[in-house]
């Protein structure tokens, strides 16, 4: 299954303030995505033009088809009557690629965005699926471009570090919201500090 991304198509010299990304999160059973955990919510937001569009937002639970811990229902609201009649993951992965082909995205962002890369592997690969041709910028890559001093791993911690927006916590949306808004404060210190295109972005990230 290819990711539809269209940064083929974009020059590595196209300016930031030019670019639009799709921040997204995951919420799972638990941490084991590789073994028996399964997804239970996805949720993005468009950034474009270094700002975030609240209004280009795309959220959906998911359906594990296995039991929810009380701890995982305590720790992000989502019970087993919020996801029963959702879609399966791969339904909700198709539904978040055509989400991602319509805001005509270059590259995928996330905090700790491995993690979410890994559960939409490990879904597809439930169904003999694979991903092939994405581009993923971690915002932690970021922080510590910026702010090397910086330690840890916490969301919460670097939106209050930066002063960005908070919104609802272990909520798919509400993390992707938050990462969204952390990722343009970043985006505008990089370019104080001369990263100022795409394919600068890309080599930073990748470092």
């Amino acid at each position: 299954m290819d990711c539809p991304l269209n940064y083929e198509r974009l020059p590595l010299t196209t300016p930031l303030s030019e670019i639009v990304f799709t921040v997204y999160d995951t919420e799972a059973t638990g941490f084991q995505v590789s073994k028996n955990d399964r997804m239970i919510e996805l949720g993005a937001v468009v950034v474009n033009g270094m700002e975030v569009c609240e209004e280009r937002q795309f959220q959906t639970y998911v359906n594990p088809h296995r039991q929810i811990s009380r701890e995982i229902t305590e720790l992000t609201s989502i019970s087993k009557e919020m996801v029963e009649n959702a879609p399966n993951a791969l339904e909700a992965i198709s539904s978040f690629f055509e989400f991602v082909e319509k805001s005509n995205s270059a590259s995928f962002v996330g905090h700790h965005v491995a993690f979410d890369m890994l559960v939409l592997k490990h879904e597809l690969k439930r169904e003999k699926l694979s991903y092939r041709k994405y581009i993923s910028i971690d915002t932690l890559d970021l922080i510590r471009a910026v702010s090397p001093q910086q330690e840890g791993k916490d969301l919460e911690t670097y939106a209050h570090a930066f002063r960005t927006k908070i919104y609802q916590r272990h909520s798919a949306l509400g993390d992707a919201l938050t990462t969204a808004h952390l990722f343009v404060e970043l985006l505008r210190r990089l370019e104080d500090k001369g990263i100022r295109t795409f394919g600068e972005l890309l080599r930073l990230a990748r470092k």
